[in-house]
């Protein structure tokens, strides 16, 4: 049965603007608009409504998700996938600092005892995992300049950045079943490679054996194949033919 717009509103806990918002930028569309104006909701639209705000809790601009929704690849059941497996990551972290809050109260009203260490221990400002066969394969020099680059943004630049990264990502999966040498391929790693490139130096030769990495090393593989199974394969051999044809 379809639905008004302020039902829709008050079901999902947003406002009517909102939805006139997603509806006159086309990234959810009602089912029907009456002669008399009313917008009408589908079972569908609700279902996209619920990925709208899944990407939106992640920190998705709108202007992505549009693009990402209405990819004719689109699948509805991964896209379920990847939000499960990162706001799980996302909990992880909540999780942590909640208990460490927990043990602090404790230890202000005398309960127990806290040594320094504990105190810290829910604050995870841990190196990324892959830095150090980052600085073996291209110098110290290269991923300091990234880190110095990470560490000046804000919390709200460091987002958008994660969104943006999230969206490449999207955009490759997107074409993962097809050939690495394709120009939309080529257009969606050129992306990547400049991307990685606000954050630091990334010479072609660099970028190739990065590429290489994204298979050799299965973290990066598990982590890039959260997107689409065999993306880290396809983004390898995109990046290799990027590399190839771009050299002087």
């Amino acid at each position: 049965m379809a639905m008004k717009v302020k039902e829709v509103a008050d079901l999902a806990g947003i406002s009517v603007r909102t939805l006139h918002h997603y509806d006159e930028i086309g990234l959810l569309i009602p089912e029907e608009t009456t002669e008399a104006g009313y917008r009408l909701y589908s079972d569908d639209n609700l279902a996209t409504l619920q990925q709208i705000l899944f990407f939106r809790e992640l920190g998705f601009p709108l202007m992505q998700i549009k693009e990402i929704i209405g990819s004719p690849s689109f699948d509805r059941r991964e896209a379920l996938e990847l939000h499960r497996n990162m706001l799980l990551e996302k909990r992880k972290g909540l999780d942590n600092m909640i208990a460490m809050i927990e043990k602090t109260i404790q230890h202000t009203k005398g309960e127990i005892q806290m040594t320094n260490k504990e105190k810290f221990e829910g604050f995870d400002f841990s190196r990324n995992p892959y830095e150090k066969e980052a600085r073996e394969r291209w110098g110290d020099q290269a991923v300091d300049r990234s880190n110095a680059k990470i560490g000046s943004m804000s919390k709200t630049e460091q987002e958008a950045m994660g969104s943006a990264m999230n969206a490449i990502y999207f955009k490759l999966a997107d074409l993962r079943n097809g050939s690495p040498e394709s120009e939309e391929a080529q257009a969606a790693i050129k992306e990547w490679y400049d991307f990685l490139n606000t954050m630091g130096q990334f010479p072609l030769d660099a970028f190739k054996g990065l590429g290489q990495m994204y298979v050799d090393d299965a973290r990066f593989t598990q982590n890039i194949d959260k997107f689409g199974e065999g993306l880290a394969v396809f983004m390898r051999d995109a990046m290799a033919v990027y590399a190839d044809h771009n050299r002087k």
